[in-house]
């Protein structure tokens, strides 16, 4: 794999920071799940709407959601990570109201928009529970934000401004640093070698041409895999530095996908971290492995089900020890961490905590950035306005779109 085009750190394309505004909302978004066996497949219907999927293959994914008792864990969490962030802010000072929305079931972010608009609010931050950088963990999101100010009348009069996308904040990854050391050191106490340990660092698979297109236009790379890969690596670079002190001697460590869906003919990223704990076994690589869901804000479905559920079995059957790190989620550390992000908008002179060798990330995102396949109306990009107009153009059948970015 190619690396990303290098840009430079100190850059706009880094660096861009958003406008100052008087915020006086958060409108907290996340993916969503159901709430009980009859929401599951009505849920997972919003999630693929537009790309044609029968129920019949939906159930196939439902299975995972009905395991549990057909109800995801992540609304729990984020209204568990509200709580704690409300408390955080106001220890700081900051009087701010958390609205909650979702992307995909209920509370939905127009349900969000609408309260908060109701209560007289007009500047909202958008704070959402995906730390990287791709269409699907940040333009989904700076498109629903614009899609909900179209279809609630509210474009003008109310202003969602997304912060920076947070990967590389320390509050985010020192958690999962303490995680792998406690793996490690727990495998060790049981009498495994370190050399004979594999730290796998695990995140959403997404097809290749969205992982290329993540990013700004300006640092695309045909088969880098994008800011998102780069982004995951940076952070996979910087856990494994952090345990330097107390394991001079490190374990082999690789960055590997899951829960990949969609037709098998569309290339996705690999490898599989099933696959990839078959292959350490068949190799005789290793005889544990130390699987860190990096890609994750929470622990939720995707990570007790594909990880906790079938990576599991998949190391049982094949004879390797098995450890799964926690995501950060509710750590104090990553609240604290969030609440940064809030205050960093509200602050100029506040200071930034960045870590990795990727640099910072901006607030305002680049030009055609983890573009999708059509034109939606945005927020928070500095081609936004276009986005708006092309979008609002191709529903209406107006040429005003032409020159406009797709």
């Amino acid at each position: 794999m190619p690396s990303p085009r290098i840009v430079d750190p100190a850059s706009a394309t880094h660096t861009r920071r958003g406008e100052l505004k008087p915020f006086d909302a958060i409108l907290f978004s996340s993916f969503g799940g159901p709430d009980g066996q009859d929401d599951v497949i009505p849920f997972l219907r919003n999630v693929t709407r537009g790309r044609g999927i029968p129920d019949e293959r939906l159930e196939e994914v439902a299975g995972h959601y009905r395991a549990l008792g057909g109800r995801s864990p992540i609304t729990a969490q984020n209204q568990a990570m509200i709580t704690a962030l409300e408390q955080e802010l106001a220890g700081r000072g900051i009087e701010l109201p958390i609205y909650f929305g979702n992307r995909n079931w209920a509370p939905y972010n127009a349900e969000a928009v609408r309260a908060l608009h109701a209560d007289g609010r007009r500047h909202a931050l958008g704070l959402v529970t995906s730390a990287y950088s791709s269409y699907s963990s940040c333009r989904q999101y700076r498109e629903d934000f614009g899609m909900v100010l179209e279809e609630t009348g509210l474009a003008g009069e109310v202003s969602i401004d997304k912060v920076r996308v947070y990967f590389n904040h320390p509050g985010f990854l020192e958690p999962v640093v303490d995680g792998v050391a406690g793996a490690l050191a727990s495998l060790a106490a049981e009498g495994h070698d370190p050399e004979r340990v594999t730290v796998l660092f695990s995140t959403h698979s997404v097809p290749n041409s969205m992982a290329e297109a993540s990013g700004p236009e300006e640092t695309r790379v045909e088969g880098s895999g994008g800011w998102y890969v780069a982004q995951h690596l940076a952070a996979c670079r910087w856990v494994m530095e952090q345990l330097h002190d107390d394991a001079p001697e490190l374990p082999d460590w690789q960055l590997v996908f899951q829960s990949r869906s969609g037709s098998p003919q569309t290339p996705w990223l690999e490898p599989d971290v099933n696959d990839v704990i078959e292959q350490l076994a068949t190799d005789e690589a290793a005889d544990a492995v130390v699987v860190v869901p990096i890609g994750f804000v929470t622990d939720h479905v995707e990570v007790v089900w594909d990880l906790d559920t079938e990576a599991k079995e998949t190391a049982e059957e094949q004879g390797l020890a098995f450890r799964r790190v926690a995501t950060s989620g509710e750590d104090p550390r990553f609240i604290a961490a969030l609440a940064d992000l809030v205050q960093e908008r509200l602050d100029a002179q506040f200071p930034r905590r960045v870590v990795t060798d990727f640099g910072g990330t901006p607030d305002v995102c680049g030009a055609n950035c983890c573009v999708g396949r059509q034109c939606r109306p945005t927020t928070s990009a500095i081609d936004s306005e276009q986005d708006v107009l092309s979008a609002r153009a191709d529903a209406t059948g107006s040429p005003a779109a032409a020159g406009a970015s797709s």
